[in-house]
């Protein structure tokens, strides 16, 4: 067992290395971008259904980031919690995006539009102080899509009972993955239909 928890975090270190920060993304945010794309490393089985984790207790979300990698663009919700705690989500496109409570529309640029909730409200739930200084309707703080293959808008949705909502402008319905890896959600979406399967 422990000769695999080190080979396992060898190749944890190994990969991490191939990880690259673009300004303020950080860790799990963007990797080298160089050349032209090896089809068959990008050949992975996603959908573009939509992808539930159930909701979990409420951490704070601090962060958002974004990061472009060789064959898909990623962003990263960063929470306010131990790592192993499971942190809910649900993800999957939508014609429009709509405000929770006042059910506003929010305009999102883009081919296509993927919801993304994640079970981190924009504020500490117990001292009510704000976390993440964003603005329902508005870009993003901090992320610039410029030069991303899928990426084309990030619109701040709110945050309700709990919940923090992104609506993400897409070049068109493409796949994409959403996974939880340590006090991170990450949400990468391809940049083609055409080398997955």
């Amino acid at each position: 067992m422990r000769r695999l928890s080190t080979a396992l975090a060898a190749l944890l270190l190994a990969g991490a290395g191939l990880v690259t920060a673009t300004g303020a993304a950080g860790a799990f945010a963007s990797e080298p971008t160089s050349g032209a794309t090896d089809a068959s490393a990008c050949r992975i089985g996603w959908g573009s259904r939509p992808k539930v984790r159930p909701d979990s207790d409420y951490h704070p979300l601090t962060d958002i980031r974004t990061g472009r990698h060789r064959c898909f663009d990623r962003m990263v919700f960063d929470v306010h919690t131990s790592d192993g705690h499971s942190i809910g989500y649900r993800v999957g496109y939508v014609d429009k995006l709509y405000q929770d409570g006042s059910g506003g529309a929010v305009a999102v640029g883009g081919g296509a539009v993927l919801e993304i909730r994640v079970a981190a409200p924009s504020h500490d739930p117990e001292t009510g102080g704000a976390r993440y200084p964003a603005r329902a309707g508005h870009p993003l703080p901090g992320v610039d899509l410029t030069g991303y293959r899928t990426f084309r808008e990030a619109r701040f949705g709110g945050s309700f009972e709990g919940d923090t909502l992104v609506g993400l402008g897409l070049r068109g319905r493409l796949p994409f993955r959403v996974f939880q890896t340590g006090n991170h959600v990450v949400v990468d979406v391809a940049h083609t239909w055409h080398t997955f399967r």
